[in-house]
């Protein structure tokens, strides 16, 4: 018997409606770099094992990491990498593979972290400003010579520092600059506000674009070593760029650590004579923040433990090799406390976790809106 319009209309709606609820629910996914260190020995492993991952899947070279996260978190050393993956060479593109950002900053890293020795008898080590400015400089400046800002994103970037005028958090938006010329930044400056560590560098003055918001930083690390809270929440309560994400279960999040700051030397030296330097209290307290901050994720997707992996090199010291990094075995937080040793590899877990990302798709979310001439003036 032949169906009535009526009743294939109703068909027809209850079908688009379904289909609207599947692409709804459509899972976002995070990605968030940690600071810490000047090597990122362990993020870097970790990304372009990452992106030759996703190109295996997919049977594509050209992708990039961008195309299949909705939004990118970085502090620290952490952050020049994240700008580097999202930043957008003028066509939609990023500017840098995760080959291509890792191998940049390698290759940088006697300029970017350029000891000079300060203090009257010049015994105190110190960052040279001067010298990371012009990498950070370099890095984001386009072929025409315009300097990127935070809307020249091909996909959502988060950075945090710490804001000396405010005495508060502070944390760059590529939603902000977006919305408000006012929170528009260049992104070398950043990056340098991100890794202003008070010990290493001084204080970093900035202001945005236009001139109307200023800010005088500090490393990011000091109150979000890890920014995937910040990343998460941000995600969450942002229903203009993620509306359809409700909770945790609407995400897909990767955390890659940097490593410890604080290593296992340090600590038998510190039990032996019962004393600690400023140094290894800001270690310490690096590393708590980064820990606290997986332990509160982990609790939260103790339901979808899949959804959330967090790759970290727990003992692996600063001069450790590439293949070191993903042979390692993973750790995985427990809830209400502790940690448990896997099987499988971080190498291992990258790889399942490409999968999850590949049966979700190239993200969805469309470019910065602000590719036009009033989104340059600078």
């Amino acid at each position: 018997m032949e169906l009535s319009k009526v009743t294939l209309e109703i068909f027809s709606k209850l079908e688009q409606k379904w289909l609207s609820h599947c692409e709804s629910t459509k899972k976002m996914r995070v990605l968030s770099i940690d600071g810490g260190g000047t090597t990122a020995i362990v993020s870097g492993a970790a990304l372009i094992h990452l992106e030759d991952q996703i190109r295996l899947k997919i049977g594509d070279p050209h992708a990039r990491i961008a195309d299949f996260f909705d939004i990118v978190a970085g502090t620290g050393i952490g952050a020049f990498l994240a700008a580097m993956l999202v930043a957008d060479d003028g066509s939609g593109r990023p500017l840098f593979t995760a080959r291509e950002a890792v191998a940049f900053v390698e290759e940088k890293n006697s300029e970017l972290f350029k000891v000079k020795l300060a203090g009257f008898l010049r015994r105190r080590r110190r960052f040279s400003g001067k010298s990371m400015n012009k990498v950070l400089k370099e890095a984001f400046k386009r072929e025409d010579g315009n300097s990127l800002t935070l809307r020249d994103t091909c996909k959502p970037l988060l950075v945090p520092c710490f804001d000396l005028k405010s005495s508060a958090p502070f944390v760059f938006s590529h939603a902000d600059a977006s919305e408000d010329n006012n929170f528009n930044f260049e992104l070398w400056k950043v990056c340098r506000a991100t890794s202003a560590t008070p010990s290493l560098f001084k204080p970093f003055n900035l202001t945005s674009v236009d001139g109307k918001t200023s800010c005088t930083a500090i490393d990011g690390g000091l109150v979000m070593n890890n920014p995937t809270a910040a990343a998460v929440t941000h995600v969450l309560h942002n229903k203009r760029d993620f509306p359809s994400v409700n909770g945790v279960e609407d995400l897909l999040v990767l955390s890659l650590g940097n490593g410890p700051s604080s290593g296992s030397s340090r600590v038998r030296k510190l039990r032996r004579n019962g004393k600690c330097s400023t140094s290894w209290v800001v270690d310490i307290a690096v590393d708590g923040v980064s820990e606290t901050v997986d332990q509160m994720l982990g609790n939260a997707f103790c339901w979808n433990r899949t959804d959330y992996i967090r790759i970290q090199a727990n003992g692996l010291g600063s001069h450790g090799v590439v293949d070191q990094v993903l042979h390692e075995r993973g750790v995985e937080s427990l809830p209400f406390g502790g940690k448990r040793l896997l099987t499988e590899t971080n190498g291992q877990r990258i790889e399942g976790f490409v999968q999850l990302l590949v049966a979700s798709g190239k993200s969805s979310l469309p470019p910065s809106p602000c590719k036009d001439s009033t989104a340059n003036g600078r």
